[in-house]
Order: C-alpha cells, then sequence, then structure tokens
C-alpha cells in the first residue's frame, strides 16, 4: 500500500496535541527524540542512513489544505495552498512520509524558490536561512489504512515572517535503525 493511501487528508485532519516538555509526551521513549528534536530532520536522516538519503517527490501541487492546516496557518478553509509530500528515504526504505503546506502569499520574494524544490529537501532551504523561525511542535498518532499506527509532528515554520506548514510522519522502520537525534534543549518562539 503506498503511503499516499495510507495516509489521507483525513488523518491530517486529526486532533494534534501541542506539547510543552519532552517528558510530558505520551509517546514510548524511543520516538521522543525523534518528535521533540527541534533541528532538521534532513541531517539526522542523513546520518541515520549512512548518507544514502534522498527525497522522492509524491505530488506537489495547488489544493485545498484540511481545515486544521487552514486553521494553523489563518487562512480560509477554501482557499488553496501549495502542498508537497514527499517521501524521506533511507538506504531505498521510506523512513518519512512529509506533508508541507504553503499559503500562496508565502511564495514571494526569496520564498518562491519553495514552488520549485522537487526532489530536494525542505529541510536544507529552512535550516540555511537565517530568517528561519520554528513555532511550537505538535504530536499526533496517526492510524494507516492497516489499522498500523505511526507517531507524527508538524509545526509551522517562518521565512521572513511568512508561514508555511510542515507535517513529517515517522515510519515504523526508524525504530530499528541504530539511531537516535541528539537531545537538544527546547526552544519556542
Amino acid at each position: 500500500m503506498s503511503i499516499k493511501a495510507a495516509l489521507s487528508a483525513i488523518n491530517f485532519d486529526t486532533r494534534w496535541i501541542t506539547f510543552k516538555r519532552p517528558n510530558s509526551l505520551q509517546a514510548p521513549h524511543l520516538w521522543r527524540r525523534w518528535l521533540c528534536d527541534r533541528g532538521s530532520l534532513t541531517k539526522h536522516l542523513i546520518a541515520a542512513s549512512g548518507n544514502q538519503f534522498r527525497v522522492d517527490l509524491q505530488h506537489s501541487d495547488w489544493q485545498f489544505p484540511c481545515r486544521s492546516e487552514a486553521n494553523m496557518l489563518g487562512i480560509k478553509h477554501r482557499q488553496v495552498a501549495l502542498i508537497r509530500e514527499v517521501k524521506l528515504k533511507g538506504n531505498d526504505q521510506t523512513y518519512v512520509f512529509a506533508r508541507t503546506v504553503i499559503p500562496a502569499s508565502t511564495l514571494t520574494g526569496r520564498e518562491k524558490q519553495l514552488s520549485m524544490l522537487g526532489n530536494r529537501s525542505l529541510g536544507t532551504v529552512l535550516f540555511s536561512d537565517p530568517s528561519m523561525r520554528r513555532g511550537k511542535l505538535q504530536i499526533s498518532r496517526l492510524r494507516l489504512d492497516s489499522g498500523e499506527q505511526v507517531w507524527a509532528r508538524r509545526s509551522l515554520f517562518y521565512l521572513s515572517g511568512k508561514p508555511l506548514l510542515v507535517c513529517e510522519v515517522f515510519m515504523p522502520i526508524l525504530a530499528d535503525l541504530d539511531y537516535q537525534p541528539p537531545l537538544l534543549p527546547e526552544t519556542n518562539l
């Protein structure tokens, strides 16, 4: 079953919880570092894969975000946004499914490049931009069509004060890797 089929838009409208402290997160210890890390996920996946990392673009087009995504971005519910979905792969296995929602108003000036990423990593753009700020993390548990549950997180990023929403769904294969993101202090906007 494809990730796209397993993770429908209904899942992205699920209940998301903003967490305050890593030890308050009701997730198994194994997943807490992945879910709570505020650094570059791309860097962690490159390390976890032994430099065998790639981005596999699933689609990038103008669509209606789900209601919770529109609310988080502060846009109207029936306003189209650029929605980009990718598989983040290591050693040809899908480690993370990522969904980015970018309002049209964000895609101006330097940020216009976000509409032309293709198979390039969004994380490399975000974490190299000195204007980047990251909002609070929200955590959820999503159910795949198979019935299996996976952990996900999402947060707003701001480039030059303009928002975009990034959701990352962590696939079970990450639990089998001999890698965990290092512990970093928690900071919020």
